[in-house]
């Protein structure tokens, strides 16, 4: 069934079996096997069951996906959406309440890359370190606590190692 908006909806009484492509958003009611390429939004009501290799614009899950789904803008699985599959998309949501199985993958993180465009900062009281030195300093830190320890008292658990700045975020909306 096609809406006057442009997008299409699949009933809750039907099922697709194959490969399904297109050029408009797509609303699932229904059941949907096999595999699906859509340009612009797959919308998964909480009656919608997706078993599929999914290749979309945007996802919103509030129903079943079974399978993968690779989003060019975003994942949202809310909080009635059930998802067992791997997650390919630049920005993700996973509301309170959803359920995942699965492994995200939110493209490159250059680490290196993000700790040399941010601006040097000044400092007088000791010389800027190198990344791979920064991540050492800790471990120097502790082991120079370990040391210092009196005899009778264990030493000071270590410090957290950062590992650089993250571009891209998982956001977790609550109720």
């Amino acid at each position: 069934m096609a809406t006057s908006d442009g997008s299409t909806i699949i009933g809750e009484s039907i099922l697709i079996s194959g490969s399904l492509n297109g050029d408009e958003d797509l609303t699932v009611n229904g059941r949907v096997e096999g595999t699906l390429a859509l340009t612009k939004t797959l919308l998964v009501e909480p009656t919608g069951i997706v078993k599929a290799e999914v290749q979309v614009k945007n996802c919103v899950i509030a129903g079943v996906v079974v399978g993968n789904v690779t989003a060019t803008e975003s994942v949202e699985i809310t909080n009635q959406g059930r998802m067992v599959g791997d997650i390919t998309a630049p920005r993700v949501i996973i509301v309170d309440g959803a359920s995942f199985r699965g492994r995200i993958d939110m493209g490159e993180v250059d680490v290196e890359g993000a700790n040399e465009t941010r601006p040097a900062r000044a400092t007088t009281s000791r010389p800027a370190l190198r990344p791979a030195a920064r991540l050492a300093a800790p471990a120097a830190k502790a082991e120079a606590r370990k040391e210092e320890a009196p005899a009778g008292k264990p030493p000071a658990p270590p410090a957290p190692v950062a590992m650089g700045a993250v571009k891209r975020k998982v956001i977790v909306k609550r109720k």
